[in-house]
């Protein structure tokens, strides 16, 4: 699970969706487990702010198109 903790509640309601345990299939899991890492990096390195919440959710909007293309 991404650490929010003292996060903008923009940035929490996002990074939520970047969890990928619950995929059915181990290449899903590691397609999804890449957005995921380069989610938590950006995390750990930048601070709040608009540009950081809009970020992650184009970066969730291609994790979901990457894992569909991987069905």
């Amino acid at each position: 699970m991404l650490d929010t903790t003292d996060r903008h509640p923009s940035v929490a309601q996002v990074a939520q969706y970047f969890e990928y345990e619950h995929l059915s299939s181990e290449k899903l899991q590691e397609v999804s487990g890449m957005c995921y890492d380069l989610a938590s990096y950006m995390l750990r390195v930048l601070p709040d702010s608009p540009e950081l919440t809009v970020g992650l959710r184009k970066l969730l909007e291609a994790k979901d198109c990457f894992v569909r293309a991987a069905l």
